[in-house]
């Protein structure tokens, strides 16, 4: 039985992160979108799993690579905004962007094993962590594939092997520290796996997603600074 403190905690974060993802969701659908489309669907996930720093995030650094502000910078004769902003902030979009496709691909995943359990080893967490990383590998690489291919004017196969390139290490990385704090959360913390139906579950992964973005940042800032990874 989880403490009712703890329900209490997980609704309100969720409920904040909820509010954070429909204020960005608006903002892009008001007219500033994003002038690389996809980040249009990067910033609202980003927001589902980190809450107010998100929406802090999307203002301080997402409103500077809207289309107008980019179409403002051209007509002057100057970079976009986005291209000026310092290197440990492109790391960050680098790490959410990748973080976007793990956080889809997770709560895809998870809702499915909801419906249709899936055990390996015994537990039901490992089998999901094999879906997990199966379906946040296939859209991080989506992800990757529509921020290189215009970015680079590749070929689809060409920019499928760089969006794989790219990905894979930030993925992992990311899904390393998700997968350590939900197997100390299963194990340590609870002793039990939580129902996926219970606030504190998606409260946890929250706290998983936060910590997958701390693990996968120093990686994503080796893959920038070697060209790897392009920088948004």
């Amino acid at each position: 039985m989880e403490p009712t403190w703890l329900t209490v905690v997980a609704a309100l974060s969720l409920g904040v992160a909820v509010i954070c993802f429909l204020i960005i969701l608006g903002d892009i659908l008001a007219g500033h979108r994003q002038q690389m489309w996809i980040m249009n669907v990067v910033w609202p996930i980003t927001a589902l799993w980190s809450g107010p720093l998100g929406l802090y995030g999307y203002y301080k650094v997402g409103r500077l690579a809207t289309k107008q502000k980019a179409r403002r910078a051209k007509s002057r004769g100057k970079k976009p905004p986005s291209k000026q902003k310092p290197f440990w902030q492109s790391v960050a979009v680098g790490a959410t962007h990748c973080g976007s496709g793990c956080s889809l691909g997770d709560l895809i995943a998870e809702w499915f094993v909801f419906f249709v359990p899936i055990t390996l080893f015994g537990r039901h967490i490992f089998g999901t962590w094999v879906l997990d990383y199966g379906l946040a590998f296939l859209l991080g690489i989506a992800f990757q594939y529509f921020t290189i291919k215009p970015m680079r004017d590749l070929s689809t196969g060409a920019a499928l092997v760089e969006a794989v390139k790219a990905d894979t290490l930030s993925l992992t990385a990311w899904q390393i520290g998700m997968y350590g704090w939900m197997a100390l959360v299963t194990f340590v913390i609870f002793g039990h796996e939580l129902p996926k139906s219970s606030l504190t579950f998606w409260f946890m992964m929250q706290i998983a997603m936060i910590l997958g973005f701390c693990t996968s940042y120093p990686v994503n800032w080796w893959l920038l600074r070697q060209g790897i990874k392009e920088k948004m």
